[in-house]
């Protein structure tokens, strides 16, 4: 894991300033991605609600989690990922599930897309909804999510997919409890597989056949852990 930068080991807080929140977007999560990368909003930008961490310690050992496990084999493999929504605060999420802008509840949302809190079993967790450019240039038919999905299934520990019908972007979690669940907004609709469905277990790789094989990605240098600055 990838120590925390400009925390000295203590603990961090809600940042209260824009310096505060510029030295929490330099914290780096992995490889390749800095919580920066994932604070912004487009509710938060538009309404103009701060999409700020009020549990930084958390939201940043549950990003690492995702970017390391999840994101930089997906980036290593397919190339640059496209992040469309990461981290959401309580706040923003509220404001977007009350007024009907595409957001859960902010108890289902929890260990999710609200990185900062734990779910209701006391579970750490974070999501982030992104497109694979690579997916989009390569593959055309309105039912070839399937196949990133099925990829997903067998290569990496993901906890939860779900798939939207625009650039097939889709919602990826890291979770301490997975539970393995793939669902779609794209055709075919509904759930793809669960634990307890026939498709759940065994060789998927029919569905994605000319992927290029699982790219591990390059480990993280701990003497980069000081340039923190972007």
């Amino acid at each position: 894991m990838i120590p925390a930068v400009d925390v000295g080991g203590k603990v961090m807080r809600k940042p209260n300033s824009m310096k505060g929140l510029e030295d929490l977007g330099r914290v780096r999560l992995s490889q390749n991605f800095f919580l920066r990368d994932f604070l912004h909003s487009e509710i938060a930008d538009f309404y103009r609600i701060p999409n700020i961490p009020a549990d930084p310690d958390l939201a940043i050992e549950a990003g690492k989690r995702l970017c390391e496990e999840l994101l930089e084999p997906l980036e290593a493999t397919f190339g640059r990922l496209h992040v469309r929504s990461g981290y959401r605060s309580p706040a923003v999420n509220r404001f977007g599930n009350e007024n009907k802008l595409n957001c859960s509840t902010n108890a289902a949302t929890s260990a999710h897309h609200i990185w900062d809190m734990r779910d209701f079993d006391g579970c750490m967790g974070a999501a982030v909804c992104i497109a694979v450019p690579w997916m989009v240039d390569h593959y055309h038919d309105e039912s070839d999510w399937q196949r990133l999905a099925w990829w997903i299934h067998d290569h990496l520990p993901y906890a939860s997919l779900c798939f939207f019908p625009k650039l097939w972007a889709f919602n990826i979690q890291w979770h301490e409890r997975p539970k393995r669940v793939i669902q779609s907004y794209v055709s075919p609709r509904g759930i793809l597989t669960k634990p307890g469905m026939a498709n759940w277990e065994g060789d998927h790789s029919k569905w994605y056949a000319g992927f290029p094989s699982l790219t591990a990605p390059r480990v993280f240098s701990r003497a980069a852990k000081d340039a923190v600055t972007l």
